[in-house]
């Protein structure tokens, strides 16, 4: 079986290329629709795993951003249950809503820093994500260019009853 997404695509062209034509037609042929799919399904399959990474990754994210907030409210509840058991001298209860506020504050600033942190991480990973697909569809598209190049008919050819073939060595 093919390995790499460029062999699959190959072995598809192939198959078009050396398909039988209808009766009576010059730009139609007949292929075997099943193989050509089970091409399709394998090239599908192997597209980059930085798109299945980056949902992970994004999923991840979303987890620790909710674990972090999480955080910051046990945090947050410690230290107003904290600030009340103070509650019975005055200078106590200044000394725990100014650690209260402080440790509010902290947990605040730490999940603000992971989730920025997250962020940039998580755009970072779908922009080189992106990055990979988009030159993998640019080169699906300059394969099916240079397919659909060579099966326009030459004028000169047409003359001579000629048909251009495509030639996948020129794409190399």
């Amino acid at each position: 079986m093919a390995s790499g997404v460029e062999e699959l695509l190959d072995m598809l062209y192939t198959m078009i290329d050396e398909a039988r034509s209808v009766p009576l037609s010059s730009d139609r042929c007949m292929i075997e629709r099943d193989r050509a799919l089970d091409i399709l399904d394998d090239v599908r399959a192997q597209f980059p795993m930085e798109i299945r990474e980056a949902k992970k990754l994004q999923d991840s994210r979303t987890e620790y951003l909710n674990a972090a907030k999480r955080e910051a409210d046990t945090i947050k509840k410690q230290a107003e249950d904290d600030a009340e058991k103070a509650l019975s001298d005055n200078e106590l209860m200044a000394q725990a809503r100014q650690k209260s506020a402080e440790m509010v504050q902290s947990a605040e600033t730490q999940a603000k820093e992971l989730r920025q942190a997250a962020n940039e991480y998580c755009d970072d990973l779908l922009s080189r994500a992106e990055e990979a697909m988009k030159e993998a569809h640019d080169e699906i598209q300059q394969k099916h260019a240079s397919f659909t190049a060579s099966m326009q008919p030459n004028p000169s050819a047409q003359q001579e009853g000629a048909r251009r073939a495509y030639d996948a060595e020129k794409d190399e």
